[in-house]
């Protein structure tokens, strides 16, 4: 039988651009927010979390944690060895009004033994994994794609093409495109598309128009940004960020 408490409830409020440094934990984690908008990276790979989204962390996975809008975190700690879920990898669960509501029953101090093991009981069954992606951003180590890297981390929108960028950094096209495979795994383009997908990403939850995040990133048309979106993301945005 489960311990009575085994789940811990944890709350944190994070101001907009509040930042948890890299760490861990001994218990699988459920990340959400109630409002606001959290960001979590694990590595070079970041979520962004609207209400309406949670993210598994298992137990040891090393991350940080912010708020790209005033958030109160609003974490679950689950021992493993009573963890009915072993999902290996960090996941994106949906958020429900039954699952939001759950989070803040378990918050409470005043339960009964047996209504905290039945609250307890029903976590797992109300997280389902969402059939999105999260955004990777690898960063490179090679001298002369760092300086590329930077200028368009700095401005996602920044319009120069490939051949610029290597004049700038003092190379040829050829070898410019050579050492971003190289270095992060991608092309230019894809890495490209993944920034810029990332600064829009705490824009859109923030509720901004999307021909407006669109053109703050780089694009010309809200169109060519919804096909990106959803082509690297796997999904509208509207989606992402709405859909329970």
């Amino acid at each position: 039988m489960q311990d009575v408490g085994a789940i811990l409830v944890g709350r944190f409020p994070l101001a907009s651009g509040d930042r948890i440094p890299a760490h861990r934990h001994t218990h699988h984690q459920l990340a959400w927010t109630r409002s606001g908008v959290l960001s979590v990276g694990v590595g070079e790979v970041y979520w962004v979390l609207p209400p309406t989204r949670a993210l598994w962390l298992p137990a040891g996975v090393t991350h940080t944690t912010g708020a790209t809008r005033g958030a109160v975190l609003c974490s679950l700690y689950l021992p493993p060895e009573h963890c009915a879920l072993d999902w290996p990898e960090p996941t994106a669960v949906g958020v429900d009004g039954l699952l939001a509501e759950l989070i803040g029953y378990l918050a409470r101090t005043d339960l009964a033994d047996e209504a905290r093991r039945r609250a307890e009981a029903l976590v797992p069954d109300l997280l389902h994994p969402l059939p999105t992606r999260p955004i990777d951003v690898p960063q490179p180590t090679d001298e002369r794609v760092r300086a590329v890297a930077a200028a368009l981390l700095a401005d996602p929108a920044d319009p120069r093409s490939l051949e610029a960028h290597a004049r700038a950094a003092g190379v040829s096209r050829r070898t410019l495109t050579r050492l971003f495979v190289q270095d992060t795994g991608m092309s230019f383009e894809h890495w490209r598309t993944q920034v810029r997908l990332r600064a829009a990403l705490p824009l859109l939850a923030e509720g901004q128009p999307v021909s407006r995040v669109a053109h703050a990133v780089g694009y010309a048309t809200a169109s060519a940004f919804l096909a990106a979106f959803r082509r690297t993301v796997g999904t509208t945005p509207r989606r992402y960020l709405h859909s329970r």
